[in-house]
C-alpha cells in the first residue's frame, strides 16, 4: 500500500500517511475551497488501510485552525477510527495544541469523550 502525503498550503493541511508504520500525521490550517475535494483521498486511504493492512493506527492532530465544515471530515475520519477499533482494530490519536489555544484543546476534549480508544491531549 502506497504512503499518502499532501505538502501543507495556506488552506489546507500539511498530510503525512506511513503504510508501514501506522503512523498518520495532519498538521496546519485547515479551510479549503472544496473541503470534500481535500478530505475525500485521506478517508479513502483509511478504508483502504483498514481493509489492507489491519495493524495499529497512530494518528497525530497537530491543527491550530479548522473550519466547519473541515470539522465535519475530521469528525467523519474519527468515526472510522472508532469503527476500526470496535472490530477489534488498535487505534490511538495524539491531539496536540497550543498551550494557550482553549479552542483546540476544547474541540480534543469533546472528541475524546466520545471515543472509546485511546486519545491523548498534548500540550506543546
Amino acid at each position: 500500500m502506497d504512503n499518502l502525503v499532501f505538502e501543507k498550503t495556506k488552506s489546507t493541511l500539511a498530510v503525512n500517511f506511513n503504510a508501514q508504520t501506522g503512523v498518520l500525521e495532519l498538521s496546519g490550517s485547515s479551510y479549503p475551497e472544496n473541503t470534500s475535494e481535500f478530505y475525500q483521498p485521506l478517508i479513502e486511504w483509511i478504508q483502504k488501510y483498514f481493509l489492507e493492512v489491519t495493524k495499529k493506527l497512530t494518528l497525530n492532530i497537530k491543527i491550530d485552525y479548522l473550519n466547519s465544515s473541515s470539522i465535519k471530515f475530521l469528525s467523519d475520519i474519527i468515526d472510522k477510527l472508532e469503527n476500526y477499533h470496535k472490530s477489534s482494530g488498535e487505534v490511538e490519536i495524539n491531539w496536540y495544541y497550543k498551550e494557550d489555544d482553549d479552542d483546540m484543546m476544547e474541540m480534543g476534549e469533546e472528541i475524546k469523550e466520545d471515543v472509546t480508544f485511546t486519545f491523548n491531549l498534548i500540550s506543546a
